[in-house]
């Protein structure tokens, strides 16, 4: 039989997972932060008891309340905490990177130029050479990070691999690059005609030279081997592993397809997922899922639940195709004057769609990142006569380069801002090239937003910028880029602000905030254990504090190696 080890007093006292749990388990020794209250909640002692928080206060009334069989786990001075709600993400992802080649991966070096690109793709394709009709993908290209500042092209991966298809996916997962030979395996040549939303970059003889763009790359996409449901399966453990490693005890998957859908929900899937998984169809199968009786929207079925409809309205701002009401000051991803980004859907067609989302009853979430795209979103909710009266909880993902004339309009609405702070120290350089300060000091407006009573949340959109959840709370917090400049020091937060956003925002966002985000008497016992305290850690230190433990209803799903 397992076994797992709990310490009671300086006893090692064995039990079985299952008496653990019938046990009652008693966490004393730290710090513990409830989350519980717009202040911080000092208090001694928690008890979790069958998957739920059943007290909550001073160690000896906890002692008094468990009686005599319990199991008492001394934190030894961590800190114990909710377990971190996931607010966008895209879960997917990590099933299915396995194999392919990740070029931030520090193994490679700097990567500081397109030779170098080239010659870290050769040595990968050489190591690990695909298999006959596979494909190899390369992941995490980021042309900012190269001293040409653009992309690579067709003919560039043509040199390195001229035998087999080869893609290159952009950072933000709003573009890829093909060679030759994935060109060919996806049907698109010279003639095929750009999607509307999409973009197929050409060179200077005007011929496609392999980037292709949002709604254009999807064409590819849907060419390209996809993992089997077997194959998923075996990297289902390592992926939500990825996720509790970083103290989830919640994910999200941020534009599910319907494949994955089918996959994740199925019973396969069911039996191994542990941790709490909520799935955002894509828009795009939306006739689909209106059509079949079955699909049920905000019921979990074991620890997977569709929670609501994925729109994209824009693009990435680093990659110059979110839409804006001003001009980007180096023009298109071509280069090309006046550009300040398109739409990805015409705003006909998410009314209409939204419409349909709304009048069902699911609950909508609308990626937009440039302010012209957040101004589209608000007309289309203004346009169902949605407020916050409602509480329909619209989820605008992102809201990155808000104005703030638009936070008024959020708190009318009731809308959840997901913000993504990690932006100022991945791309905070790089917006100042496109906008003027004043512009790129608001992204991700935290402080402004929580003062304009909205309830936002924070988010890596992994796998754009790692699931490092230390990481997001410094960003939150410092706001700066590697060059030392600063994106907003009036929009910076507090450290428990900065903790609001991984836990009681996302969980209010997603209608669980009377079910997780908070250690409070009849919530899930969802823990994270770290070994600082994020409320009396210096800033500076914030990104190095380590998660040591991830408990989800009651049972530990990971800790840190010894």
């Amino acid at each position: 039989m397992i076994r797992s080890t709990v310490i009671v007093g300086l006893a090692l006292v064995l039990t079985s997972p299952a008496a653990a749990q019938d046990r009652p388990t008693l966490y004393r020794g730290g710090p513990i932060i409830t989350m519980d209250g717009d202040t911080p909640q000092s208090i001694e002692a928690v008890i979790a008891h069958k998957g739920r928080v059943t007290f909550v206060g001073t160690e000896k009334q906890a002692r008094q309340a468990a009686g005599q069989d319990v199991a008492v786990r001394d934190l030894a001075g961590a800190t114990l905490l909710p377990g971190f709600i996931d607010a966008h993400s895209h879960f997917t992802v990590a099933t299915m990177s396995a194999g392919g080649l990740d070029l931030r991966d520090k193994a490679h070096g700097a990567i500081s130029d397109i030779p170098g690109v080239q010659a870290v793709i050769r040595n990968h394709v050489a190591r690990s050479p695909a298999k006959p009709g596979g494909w190899t993908t390369v992941w995490q290209f980021d042309q900012e990070n190269l001293t040409e500042k653009r992309y690579i092209t067709r003919a560039e991966l043509d040199a390195v691999a001229p035998d087999h298809p080869l893609v290159v996916l952009h950072v933000s997962l709003h573009g890829a690059v093909a060679n030759s030979a994935a060109l060919t395996g996806a049907g698109i040549d010279e003639t095929t005609p750009v999607p509307p939303g999409g973009m197929m970059l050409r060179d200077d003889a005007g011929k496609l030279n392999g980037v292709l763009l949002e709604k254009a790359m999807f064409l590819l996409l849907a060419k390209m081997p996809q993992p089997t449901p077997e194959q998923k399966l075996a990297a289902l453990d390592a992926a939500q592993n990825s996720y509790f490693a970083e103290g989830y005890t919640h994910a999200q998957d941020g534009a599910t397809q319907p494949p994955d859908i089918a996959f994740l929900t199925s019973a396969a899937a069911r039996e191994r997922l542990k941790i709490d998984l909520a799935l955002l169809p894509f828009s795009t199968g939306l006739d689909a899922l209106l059509t079949n009786p079955d699909v049920k929207f905000g019921a979990y079925q074991g620890h997977v639940k569709l929670q609501g409809i994925k729109f994209v309205l824009d693009g990435s701002v680093q990659g110059r195709t979110g839409y804006f009401t001003r001009d980007y000051k180096r023009g298109s991803p071509e280069g090309h004057h006046p550009w300040h980004g398109e739409p990805i859907l015409s705003e006909t067609e998410f009314a209409a769609q939204a419409k349909k989302v709304h009048d069902r009853g699911w609950q909508l979430f609308v990626h937009a990142n440039g302010d012209a795209a957040i101004d589209m979103a608000i007309r289309g909710f203004d346009a169902l006569g949605i407020t916050a009266a409602d509480n329909r909880r619209p989820v605008v993902i992102h809201s990155q380069f808000q104005r703030r004339d638009q936070l008024p309009a959020y708190a009318r609405i009731g809308i959840g801002p997901a913000y993504f702070s990690n932006h100022a120290w991945y791309w905070g350089d790089v917006h100042r090239t496109n906008f003027p300060a004043e512009v790129v000091d608001f992204i991700s407006p935290l402080r402004s937003a929580r003062a304009a009573g909205l309830t936002p949340s924070n988010h890596s959109d992994y796998s754009v910028t790692p699931l490092d959840t230390r990481f997001m709370l410094w960003t939150s917090m410092a706001r700066v880029s590697p060059t030392g400049v600063v994106s907003g020091a009036d929009e910076r937060i507090d450290a428990y602000a900065a903790l609001q956003a991984l836990t009681t925002g996302p969980a209010w966002q997603i209608f669980e905030e009377d079910r997780k985000g908070r250690i409070k008497i009849g919530l899930l016992a969802d823990f994270v254990i770290l070994d600082k305290n994020p409320l009396t850690t210096p800033v500076d230190d914030i990104k190095s504090i380590k998660v040591l433990e991830t408990i989800k209803e009651g049972r530990s799903v990971w800790k840190a190696a010894d």
